[in-house]
């Protein structure tokens, strides 16, 4: 079923709307500190986050494998194709006596113009306790489709929700 969108929220300063973010994506650098806690741990602390920005959703925010908690990544059954950026395998996520399944993904051989993305892991929001940027607590993107971080730096309306698929 397609619905008609709606109206552009305002965009308000220091804000930035999902509706000028273009298609084909593109990764923009993060500098603000992002951080993921599941099961009570803080499994994922960095300042060297990317966010891949699309028209319509919300950031994906990827954070450098490295930069994950020992232990966390496990690999997990599946895969799904991106018309961007290639094959996504997913993955586990274990903190504390949490067990996240399926609730991250990476792109081990990313297309061209997305090689920045490769030994990056995106998380979906929805599956952790609380994920920040910048000290701010995200609402994951409705719908958990792409895993959208949303911020009060965003505004949507977002892709995600029932009825918005054919957006």
């Amino acid at each position: 079923m397609r619905t008609r969108r709606t109206e552009r929220e305002p965009v308000g300063p220091g804000q930035e709307s999902v509706w000028d973010y273009p298609r084909p994506p593109r990764v923009d650098t993060e500098t603000e500190r992002v951080t993921v806690t599941l099961g009570g741990v803080l499994i994922v602390d960095t300042t060297a986050a990317v966010r891949v920005l699309e028209t319509s959703h919300p950031p994906v925010y990827y954070v450098p494998r490295a930069d994950v908690a020992d232990g966390v990544l496990q690999s997990a059954a599946g895969d799904s194709w991106c018309e961007f950026k290639g094959r996504a395998k997913y993955l586990t996520l274990r903190g504390g006596d949490a067990v996240a399944d399926r609730a991250a993904w990476f792109y081990p051989d990313p297309t061209p113009g997305f090689e920045q993305l490769a030994d990056l892991v995106a998380i979906y929001p929805s599956a952790m306790d609380e994920c920040t940027v910048g000290g701010e607590v995200v609402r994951p993107q409705e719908g958990d489709f792409y895993g959208g971080w949303i911020t009060s730096r965003v505004v949507g309306p977002f892709k995600g929700a029932p009825g918005t698929l054919g957006w």
